[in-house]
């Protein structure tokens, strides 16, 4: 009997303590609008670090104590697990669009029931690009939109490339063949979408492949192992059920 009174009090005291922490943060976070109302303030919230509180205004993340007095701009990192915790949290909050819109312009591969979605855009001589196809060929129940984003500047030879994926028969067929492969396609042109994805792509601030971009808007730079992707793409399922998109 003593064991689930225990439970409960540890529980309750751990409940409170969690809502005592809450309110404190809106009732900082509001303090610090008014202290600066001409400042947009996208997220307030405790730090990792016990009487800190990092602050995002627009790109720019600081630090700063209860007073909101003075700013600390910079990264904070934990040494101990070697993370960069202030970077990490721009990848995990930076926000764009599903460019639903535009989805003729990309190349659909569909695997299991395809009910899950992400869009990708991808160099077909990016190294990188090739090394995320491949994860991405690991998860089930997905459609991939692969818009394609030819840069130039360091592939010479990639927008020749995008060109004559897009212009083959089978489109999700050249794509897969090249980067899981290495098959090239046949030098073909028609008319495609290369330069509107070119246009779109800086529009929903991709600068650099690969860039994957969730249902939800949130945006992954560069590659990562499929279990990563699985978790990124989930939290995107899980806010899709609260109401935050419609597929």
């Amino acid at each position: 009997m003593i064991k689930p009174a225990l439970t409960l009090l540890v529980w309750g005291v751990l409940c409170f303590s969690a809502q005592a922490q809450d309110d404190n943060t809106s009732r900082i976070a509001d303090r610090f609008r008014t202290m600066y109302p001409k400042t947009s303030f996208r997220d307030i919230r405790a730090s990792q670090v016990a009487g800190i509180y990092e602050v995002v205004m627009g790109d720019n993340t600081a630090y700063t104590d209860a007073t909101g007095r003075y700013f600390i701009f910079g990264h904070l990192f934990d040494m101990q697990e070697q993370v960069d915790l202030t970077a990490q949290r721009q990848v995990d909050t930076k926000k764009s669009e599903f460019p639903t819109q535009f989805l003729a312009n990309a190349i659909k591969t569909v695997r299991g029931d395809g009910s899950r979605m992400l869009a990708i855009f991808s160099d077909p001589d990016c190294p990188y690009c090739k090394t995320v196809e491949a994860q991405l060929a690991k998860l089930d129940n997905i459609t991939v939109y692969t818009f394609l984003y030819p840069l130039e500047a360091i592939h010479p030879q990639a927008k020749t490339r995008s060109v004559s994926i897009w212009c083959a028969p089978n489109k999700t067929k050249a794509w897969a063949d090249l980067m899981l492969t290495g098959n090239k396609p046949k030098l073909v042109a028609c008319n495609n979408p290369i330069n509107d994805n070119l246009v779109l792509g800086s529009r929903l601030g991709v600068v650099g492949t690969p860039t994957l971009i969730a249902l939800d808007g949130r945006l992954m730079p560069g590659s990562a192992p499929a279990e990563r992707i699985e978790a990124w793409l989930s939290a995107a399922v899980v806010s899709s059920s609260n109401g935050v998109v419609k597929p």
